[in-house]
């Protein structure tokens, strides 16, 4: 146990604290147990560690990670059982997805240690929902994105922006506080501003990185894939980098990576889940469900870039933008008129120069656009989306 005391002490002591990210205020810290999940590299490990330095005392908290060498020894029961009988309160449990019995034993810990708070962060393709031990009724899952545009401006240039509803930003309300000239910190944040690490000089690297393991780790090991399947992923991502926004075609996708039409299906829902890709769908479906998938998309554009040959196409971009910002307090879906439809109101994504010939039908319709500062009725620039988390 001293050795994770003092993993722990060390991680406290590397973590900023001036900035915490939208999720934090979104997440019921009393609850008993919970769980924080996300793609690779968006920070739930800073959020966890900046919750311990500011409401916790060392005395009565542990964090650990699953993939510590003390627990090749060691379970994760029998060290929250210790931990729990020296005083222990709090256990804060990280990448738990990497811990092969890591339901279960969740499970075995509320149950017998009523009085220990058990919170975790996993891959976003951990489903606790079926999970083994059924956690769901224990264990509320949150769900965190990447940086908005919002939180990229807070963190990289400290410049502090409230968040704005989209009722606000559809009415022209939304502003960057003494910033005149948004759309130069807005191309910086389309290449390298949705992950927490977009500053390093090795930000390309690491992020094929965290796409790499993803697919290869990640997935295949929540999937129980084997090697093969973890390669036809990886040549699925290729195919698809180079096609996006794209109307999926299961059978010719199928063929093109040697799979069925099924298991493709199940390929883009876990590659969604993961964070690498996103599924914009046409709304038609029942009991609150979205439909068949109409176009899919890269998760976001700083996978595009890094994916991309340098020439990548400017509408695809700003599609990307839209739906990836969109999505995180809005159900977003594909308009049958034109781009997307959120709440009934319907918008057409493109640059300067786009008409209002594809929202003429619209019951209540919005341009959004490209290079553009301000806007003018329901003309809105596309950078002011990225304020609203």
């Amino acid at each position: 146990m001293e050795k994770l005391y003092e993993y722990m002490e060390k991680q406290l002591d590397s973590i900023p604290s001036q900035f915490v990210r939208y999720a934090y205020d979104t997440i019921h810290w009393e609850n008993r147990m919970l769980g924080l999940v996300g793609p690779r590299g968006v920070g739930k490990t800073t959020l966890f560690l900046q919750h311990i330095k500011k409401h916790h005392s060392l005395r009565d908290t542990l964090y650990v990670t699953a993939d510590h060498f003390h627990f090749a020894t060691h379970t994760l029961f029998e060290t929250a059982e210790t931990f729990n009988k020296n005083g222990g309160k709090f256990f804060f449990i990280d990448e738990v997805h990497k811990y092969a019995r890591w339901s279960q034993e969740l499970k075995l810990m509320y149950d017998a240690f009523p009085d220990l708070h058990v919170y975790f962060t996993g891959s976003s393709i951990l489903d606790i929902e079926k999970g083994e031990a059924d956690l769901s009724r224990r264990a509320p899952k949150y769900l965190m994105q990447g940086l908005s545009f919002r939180e990229f401006l807070a963190i990289r240039h400290q410049i502090e922006v409230p968040v704005f509803s989209l009722g606000q930003i559809l009415n022209h309300e939304a502003r960057i506080p003494n910033v005149s000239h948004p759309l130069m910190y807005f191309k910086e944040y389309l290449k390298e501003g949705y992950y927490p690490f977009g500053h390093d000089l090795d930000f390309e690297t690491e992020l094929n990185q965290v796409i790499t393991r993803t697919i290869e780790m990640d997935i295949p090991q929540f999937a129980n894939m084997n090697i093969g399947t973890a390669r036809k992923l990886k040549k699925l991502m290729v195919i698809l980098a180079g096609l996006v926004p794209y109307k999926p075609n299961m059978a010719s996708l199928g063929s093109q990576i040697q799979a069925s039409r099924n298991n493709v299906e199940d390929y883009l829902t876990y590659m969604e889940k993961a964070g690498l890709l996103a599924l914009l769908k046409d709304g038609t479906g029942g009991l609150g469900e979205l439909g068949k998938v109409e176009k899919v998309y890269l998760d976001n554009t700083n996978l595009m870039y890094n994916l991309g040959d340098g020439n990548e196409d400017a509408g695809t971009i700003r599609e990307t933008f839209f739906f990836n910002q969109m999505r995180v307090n809005h159900k977003v879906t594909a308009s049958p008129i034109s781009d997307f439809e959120i709440q009934g109101k319907t918008f057409e994504v493109g640059g300067k120069s786009k008409g209002k010939k594809q929202i003429t039908d619209a019951k209540e319709g919005y341009v959004v656009k490209d290079e553009i500062e301000y806007g003018y009725g329901n003309v809105i620039p596309i950078w002011a989306f990225g304020l609203n988390y």
